[in-house]
């Protein structure tokens, strides 16, 4: 059956990434500016987190901006992943066209893994807790908590091969093509073990409530997703024995 397909208008093309990119930016400030007030949500430390900003040298801000780009991709990951659950439970369907949902959801993992890749190589000039090239790409080769940044290097690969594979798809075959985005749930969570066990803002509450909120809202679409796809199951015709 042909579907006719709905044309979408320049204006609307232009508005929807302009509206990414400034969300996006949006995140970013906001981590930015959490770290910075070091959790503090009100008070003092908030009033001087915009002058203490401009206050930095170089050594610190680049610091500042390995963090809160680590903790924006993860978060712009999380939120992919969360899509990716939506569309085959069909939860933002009934509100959001299909052309819609399926963009948002391959721009939002490109633009996670591009603040993953800022995170990385913002590690390479940063002075105060330098990485050579072989330790940002060889797991368990540095001696900073070699295990949780091992962790969450394999865990970038991962969801690398995940975003890839999301353009071949026409070369695969369906079974491939699911199996591997499956593991975007194990990339996931090494990203989260890597945040929690080898982040240095970990200990903030906001971070904290960062990483519990989101891994808490995984495990419900999991679970609502392994729900739904019983009775799809239970659908299927089963072949007669002979």
């Amino acid at each position: 059956m042909i579907t006719q397909q709905k044309q979408v208008s320049p204006l609307n093309s232009l508005i929807r990434p302009t509206a990414t990119i400034l969300l996006v930016g949006l995140i970013f400030v906001i981590m930015l500016i959490t770290i910075t007030a070091g959790g503090s949500l009100g008070g003092a430390a908030s009033a001087q987190t915009i002058p203490a900003l401009f206050g930095m040298d170089s050594t610190q801000l680049w610091w500042y901006v390995t963090r809160a780009s680590g903790l924006t991709g993860y978060f712009l990951l999380w939120l992919s992943m969360v899509w990716g659950f939506a569309i085959p439970t069909k939860i933002v369907q009934p509100v959001l066209e299909g052309t819609f949902v399926y963009d948002f959801h391959e721009h939002l993992s490109l633009l996670g893994l591009g603040f993953v890749l800022l995170h990385i190589v913002v590690l390479l000039f940063d002075r105060f807790l330098p990485f050579n090239l072989l330790q940002l790409l060889v797991p368990f080769t540095d001696a900073y908590r070699p295990l949780w940044v091992g962790l969450g290097i394999i865990s970038f690969y991962i969801l690398l091969l995940v975003t890839v594979t999301f353009y071949l798809r026409g070369q695969l075959s369906v079974r491939t093509f699911r199996a591997i985005h499956i593991l975007s749930i194990a990339g996931y969570l090494g990203t989260t073990l890597h945040g929690l066990f080898a982040g240095t803002d970990s200990a903030l509450p906001a971070a904290l409530f960062l990483y519990a909120g989101t891994f808490l809202v995984v495990v419900f679409l999991t679970v609502y997703w392994l729900v739904m796809r019983q009775p799809e199951k239970a659908t299927v015709p089963l072949r007669p024995r002979r």
